[in-house]
């Protein structure tokens, strides 16, 4: 005597087959990265530069549109490095804020969509400098035809004064108040 009548033991069979060859952790849209860009240009009256760092970490979880990215901090250089250790001495206090992290959600995204690249947007907590405000952050995701990569691009404008970091007059015209913020990763699927 059977257990299962044969066709509920056939679509049993049919879904631990395709459990088997399509396990749930392969199809997951988890995507990671270890060495994103994060570039940021002050542009003063009487100085502009930009500094950059390659060690950007992030997840962006795809299923259920959250992301979190760090840096440390004492990875940005600006080419010179007196400016570079002044900017982790005096302005961004490196020893005792070294990361810069941003934790969120992100605008409902369409798996079909992103194939060809899609405009979204970042809602969540940006922290640098021991302080926290909720931010916006407009980006562009793009996932690989293979769903194995994506590749996620984001701007936005950060106000030293909102973050505790005070510019003193004297450099006022060397250092900008506003700091405009670009993000560039190629994001690798968590089980590929």
């Amino acid at each position: 005597m059977y257990l299962l009548s044969p066709g509920k033991l056939t679509v049993w069979l049919l879904v631990l087959g395709l459990v088997c060859i399509h396990p749930p952790q392969a199809i997951a849209q988890r995507f990671l990265t270890k060495n994103g860009t994060v570039e940021f240009h002050s542009k003063a009256s009487l100085n502009e530069f930009v500094g950059t760092s390659n060690h950007l970490h992030g997840l962006v979880d795809l299923d259920d549109n959250s992301l979190d990215f760090y840096v440390d901090l004492n990875t940005l250089t600006t080419g010179i490095k007196l400016r570079d250790r002044h900017m982790r001495e005096n302005y961004l206090e490196t020893k005792k804020y070294p990361f810069a992290e941003f934790t969120g959600s992100l605008s409902q995204t369409d798996l079909r969509k992103l194939k060809n690249g899609q405009a979204v947007q970042a809602m969540g907590d940006f922290k640098i400098h021991g302080h926290k405000r909720a931010i916006k952050v407009p980006g562009k995701l793009q996932l690989s035809e293979d769903g194995k990569e994506l590749k996620l691009e984001a701007e936005f404008v950060l106000k030293l004064s909102d973050y505790g970091i005070e510019v003193p007059g004297v450099l006022f015209y060397e250092l900008s108040e506003a700091q405009n913020v670009k993000i560039k990763a190629i994001l690798k699927n968590e089980y590929n």
